[in-house]
Parts: structure tokens; sequence; C-alpha cells
């Protein structure tokens, strides 16, 4: 929507601060993210400390996430010099798995996000993943279908790829069914498995929970909507993958939601 800017503070917090100039094109996504970001409060979504209306001009300032977005982390780039270790990746899929279980089945309502990929997943100083571009997101009412839930579960399954291929799944043409379902069951073989893999994930020791991560994306994935997991479900069983590893935060969903003001703590972490 706009141009980010990091800002520096003199006490030497930093900030991100979203300027959006041509703010009549974008009026509706800039509601969308106040209604979410701005009054939705957990660990894995980022927070939005406030906004500003200037003339023709809206700023959003959000906390600052040192390490950047996922995409740049895991797609493959000539003389990449960026190398996420499995055990961060696994600690990114769950916590981004947390953060949609909890908009999704939260006590105010079932926010769906409709713009999960890699480059909305911010990344903080200890890789603490964070949702961000709530631009397109609507609150959906219970008697609403269920199936537009099940789009994020889709899109995410798209991430779990990409945290294991090191490709842009982005780009890849799942509007047929049959090269999806083709494709995963190459992927689901064990000869395509490990040509498909990051080849910085090669020889780690970490084949196992690879497999085991790619066989949720692949449910996240499935071609009729409503077989797919809820996003509930896709934590708990990505959570249980996760045992093996300690840098893996292990709180569970709450029922109530966790509002609270950003502490001096949390600001000092921002630097």
């Amino acid at each position: 929507m706009g141009t980010m800017y990091k800002a520096t503070l003199p006490d030497g917090r930093f900030f991100a601060v979203k300027m959006i100039v041509d703010f009549h094109q974008f009026e509706e996504q800039i509601v969308s993210e106040l209604k979410t970001l701005g009054t939705l409060k957990h660990k894995n979504l980022l927070p939005l400390y406030g906004f500003c209306v200037e003339s023709n001009t809206r700023l959003l300032v959000y906390k600052f996430a040192s390490n950047g977005n996922l995409s740049d982390w895991i797609h493959s780039v000539k003389n990449r010099r960026k190398i996420l270790p499995w055990p961060f990746r696994l600690k990114i899929a769950v916590g981004v798995a947390r953060g949609l279980a909890r908009i999704h089945h939260g006590c105010w309502g079932q926010v769906v996000h409709l713009n999960i990929s890699s480059k909305c997943i911010l990344l903080d100083w200890d890789f603490e993943p964070k949702l961000s571009n709530f631009g397109k997101a609507i609150l959906r009412s219970m008697t609403s279908p269920s199936g537009v839930l099940k789009e994020d579960v889709h899109a995410f399954g798209v991430v779990l790829l990409e945290l294991i291929t090191g490709m842009d799944c982005s780009r890849l043409d799942f509007s047929s069914n049959s090269i999806l379902n083709e494709w995963i069951g190459h992927l689901l073989s064990n000869s395509y498995f490990y040509d498909a893999m990051d080849r910085f994930l090669i020889g780690q020791g970490f084949d196992d929970e690879i497999f085991q991560l790619l066989k949720v994306a692949c449910n996240c994935l499935d071609c009729i909507p409503d077989r797919r997991p809820t996003m509930i479900q896709v934590y708990k069983d990505i959570k249980a993958i996760t045992g093996r590893f300690e840098v893996v935060d292990g709180s569970e969903i709450q029922t109530q939601p966790e509002i609270r003001s950003a502490t001096s703590q949390d600001q000092k972490q921002d630097q």
C-alpha cells in the first residue's frame, strides 16, 4: 500500500513506518489494517502502535522486525549468504500456525487474513514470526461459509513448501487440481523428496522432521477445501514435530485474547 521506512527515536528505539500517500486508493485496506492489527494482540501478530492522519498522507507505525521478511531468508538467490537452519524454520512454521489459529478461532470472532505469503511473515530479533499485511483481512460471521477460512490454510501450506524446498512456490500454478495432486504425489515419494528439498537442509540430520512437515503442508493443500484441516489442527500437528527442539516456544492457543500494551522489555528487544 505504500513505502516502508525504518524510524529511529532519540532514545535508540526502532519502529517501522508505512507511508501511504494515495490513501483514497487504499482506504479499505487501511481501515482493515486498523481494525485487525490495531485491536488484536498476539505474539505472532505484528503490533500496530499507532497511526497518523496528515493532509493527504497516512502513516501506520509498527513494531520493527529486525530480521526482515521470511521470503528473503528462504528463497534461493545468487551467492546467498543468509541461511536459515532447520530448527528456526520449524520455529517459524509453528509460530505462524499459532497466530493463524488464534485469529481463526479467537473469542472475538473469526478473522481471515486472505493474504498469507512468506513476504508478509516478518521475523523479529530471535526469529519469532509476526504476521503482517492485514489489508485484505475480513471478519467472518458465524453464518458465513467456512470455506473462506480454508483459503488461509491453503496459503499457509504454500509457505510450508517454501520452508522445505527454498522455492518461491507462490509463483507456481495451483489452479489445476490435477497438476497440484501430481506434484504433491511426487513430493511424498522418497526419491523426489530429496531432489525437492532445499539444498541447505540436505545431510543435516532432520530428514524425518522435514518429511513430517511436508505431510502437513500437503494436507493444507488438499484440492478439496472441506478436506483441509483447521488451523488449530495444523498448529497441533506442527507443534508435535517440534518436541526435539528447545528453540520453539511451547505456549498453547488460549481461549481469551492476549491484550497488553508494549513494555520497555519489548522495546529493548527491537534494538
